[in-house]
C-alpha cells in the first residue's frame, strides 16, 4: 500500500504542478484578451472569451485532489494511522486541503484567476514533501492516540486550506486595487471571498487548539505549556480573530483587511513549519 501511496502522490504532484501553470496561463490570457479587445474597439472592454487553459486547469485540479485523497488513504492503510507522524504526511495533507478548499471556492464564485495564486503553494508543499524522507516509521509515544490526533490534523487541514484561499483573494484584491483590471471581479467581491474563507477556517483553527490541548494533557500531562507550535497557533488564531472583529465590528474593508489576511497566512506558515526552527515538544514531527 505504501507503493500505491507513492504512485498516487506522484500523480497528484504532477497534476497540481500542471494545474498551477495552466491557471497562470488562464489569468494572463484573460488579461491579454481584454487588452486586445479594448485596443481593437478603441475603448474599454469588459469581457473575455472563455479560456481553454482554465477549464483544463480545473480538470487537473480535480484529478489531483482525487489522487492525493488516494495517496492519503493508502498511506493510512500502510501505516495504520492518520497523516500526523511526520512532515511528509503533514505536507501532503496540507496540500490536499488547499486543493479541496480552492475547488470549493472556484465552484462557488467561478473565479479561476484565484487558482493562479492558491495552487502554487499546494504544489510547493508537494515538492517539499518529495524532498524529505517518507519512510514508514513507528509512532513515537506522544502520537499513540490515533483518533484524537486524526481529528486534530483533519480540522487543521480545513483551516489551513481555507486560509490559503483567503491569502490568494487578498493578493488579488491588492492587485485589483492598483490596476483596476477588467478581467477580475470587483474589489467588494474579492473582499467577500477572503472573508468567507476565514469564516470557515477560523472556527476550525479554534478546534485545532482545543483538540491539541486535550491531546497535550493526554500525552504530556498538561493542557498548555507555551510550546513554540502552541504559541504560534494561538498567535495565528488571534490574527484571524482580530480580522473578523475589525471587519464586523469596526467596519474594516479593503486594504487593511487584505493586509491582515496576508499577515494571517504568514503566521499560518510559521505555525506549520515552526517546529523545524524552534524545536519544542513538537520536534518529533521534523524530518
Amino acid at each position: 500500500m505504501d507503493k500505491m501511496s507513492q504512485y498516487t502522490f506522484l500523480a497528484g504532484l504532477i497534476g497540481v504542478t500542471l494545474a498551477s501553470v495552466l491557471y497562470i496561463v488562464h489569468a494572463f490570457g484573460a488579461r491579454r484578451r481584454i487588452a486586445a479587445m479594448a485596443g481593437a474597439s478603441g475603448g474599454t472592454a469588459t469581457y473575455a472569451a472563455p479560456s481553454d487553459a482554465g477549464g483544463y486547469a480545473t480538470t487537473l485540479a480535480a484529478l489531483s485532489f482525487a489522487f492525493l485523497t488516494l495517496s492519503l488513504v493508502f498511506r493510512a492503510i500502510a501505516t495504520g494511522h492518520g497523516p500526523f507522524a511526520n512532515m511528509y504526511e503533514f505536507s501532503v495533507a496540507f496540500s490536499w486541503g488547499i486543493v479541496g478548499a480552492y475547488l470549493y471556492f472556484e465552484r462557488k464564485y467561478r473565479l479561476r484567476a484565484l487558482g493562479a495564486l492558491v495552487m502554487p503553494p499546494a504544489a510547493g508543499l508537494l515538492y517539499y514533501a518529495w524532498t524529505i524522507p517518507s519512510d514508514v516509521q513507528p509512532l513515537v509515544p506522544a502520537l499513540q492516540n490515533n483518533l484524537l490526533l486524526s481529528v486534530h490534523v483533519a480540522v487543521a487541514i480545513v483551516a489551513y486550506g481555507t486560509f490559503t484561499v483567503a491569502f490568494g483573494a487578498a493578493l488579488l484584491y491588492l492587485y485589483q486595487r492598483d490596476y483596476h483590471s477588467s478581467w477580475l471581479p470587483s474589489l467588494d467581491s474579492l473582499d467577500e471571498i477572503g472573508y468567507r474563507a476565514v469564516t470557515i477556517g477560523f472556527p476550525f483553527l479554534a478546534l485545532v487548539i482545543i483538540l491539541g490541548a486535550i491531546w497535550a494533557d493526554v500525552a504530556w500531562g498538561r493542557y498548555w505549556g507555551w510550546d513554540p507550535k502552541e504559541t504560534a497557533s494561538l498567535v495565528t488564531w488571534l490574527i484571524y480573530g482580530g480580522y473578523l472583529h475589525a471587519r464586523t465590528v469596526q467596519g474594516w474593508r479593503g486594504t487593511r483587511s487584505a493586509v491582515l489576511l496576508l499577515a494571517g497566512f504568514v503566521a499560518t506558515l510559521m505555525t506549520y513549519f515552526g517546529n523545524l526552527f524552534f524545536g519544542g515538544l513538537h520536534s518529533y514531527a521534523g524530518l
